[in-house]
Parts: structure tokens; sequence; C-alpha cells
């Protein structure tokens, strides 16, 4: 088991899948919200979708470039395998099993994605995400469904979709019938 510590532990156990999030720079409140878990997480990450700050993720083109950085990750540089993901407009939440250490994903992930997406906003240099993530190991396959249809269920919860598959920048979308990676030319808000 590898651990590490920042502001938030993070705990790695061998062979253990991982529930991660991250957040956009500014997104987060000062002094509102603290490490959590289980409901208590739930529950602040509801009401921090429709926190103020940046929402750069509603972007197509700045979504696209999150969804490109996780599928590059487990794809071509082989960090994890990806079981679950969404991308919501000032949040990212995934669900993998890791193939390297946590720090190593995560840094990978965010830098790839950073850099692109500041290109696009054109604000090179600057802070895109959050230094910080929030990580939980899975303990058993039932936490793992509930971790899951948490994830792909997020959408809905935060009242921007009717069912989970309609949101293009998740897996429950992949995952829906005929539909490809995240489509073309997609809104995120559908």
């Amino acid at each position: 088991m590898t651990y590490y510590e920042r502001k938030l532990p993070h705990w790695q156990p061998e062979g253990a899948a991982l529930f991660i999030t991250w957040r956009l720079q500014g997104s987060l409140p000062q002094g509102k919200f603290g490490p959590a878990s289980g409901k208590e997480f739930a529950e602040q990450d509801r009401e921090l979708a429709k926190a103020e700050g940046p929402r750069w993720l509603e972007d197509a083109s700045i979504a696209r470039c999150v969804a490109d950085a996780l599928y590059y990750g487990e794809q071509q540089l082989h960090l994890y395998d990806l079981r679950a993901w969404v991308i919501l407009p000032n949040h990212v939440h995934i669900l993998i099993y890791p193939k390297a250490e946590l720090s190593r994903i995560t840094r990978a992930v965010k830098n790839f994605s950073s850099r692109r997406a500041n290109e696009l906003l054109g604000r090179a240099g600057e802070p895109f995400w959050q230094n910080e993530s929030y990580d939980h190991w899975v303990r058993d396959g039932r936490e793992l469904e509930k971790v899951v249809r948490y994830i792909e269920s997020n959408p809905v919860a935060a009242g921007l979709v009717e069912r989970p598959e309609d949101w293009a920048w998740s897996s429950a979308f992949q995952q829906g019938a005929g539909q490809e990676a995240y489509p073309t030319g997609a809104k995120i808000f559908v």
C-alpha cells in the first residue's frame, strides 16, 4: 500500500479501485468545505456543482481536452483502466483501476489537460486545476457499483439532465446504445 499526504491523505492499496475527484482552480469556496466522507462528500459535491467560480468545463472544446487526457492516460500511458467517469462544469470524477502511483496518475492527467485547456482559453501558465484532489479506495464489489452509479448519476443530481446517459461527457453516455466516446461538436448541456 502506498501513502502520501498533502492537505488530504492519499491511500492506494494494492489492487484496489480508486474513486478520484478534482476541481477547477477557484471553484471551491474558501473555508466553506473541507475533507468529508460518504454522505457528507455527496452533499458537498451537489452543492459545489452549483458553486460560483469558473465553469470552463461547460465549453465542449475544454471538456473534450479533459476527456482526451483521461483516455490518453489509459490507452497511451497505461497508467490505469478507466471504469467510470464524468466531466461536470467545474469538476471531474473518475473510477480507475490504477497501474501506477496515484500521484503520477493525477499529475499526468491534470498537466496534460491543463496545458491544452489554458491554450484554448488564452490563459497560458495560469493554474487550471486545484492542486489537491480527493480520492477514496473502493473496498468491495458492492461499493464499486455504488461509486459507478454515483459518478454516472452526478449530472442528474446536479439538475443538468434527466438521465445519466444524456450527459455527453460521461461513461454513461459512452455506454449508451450506438454512442461514440463523446460526440463531435457536442454541447455540454443537452
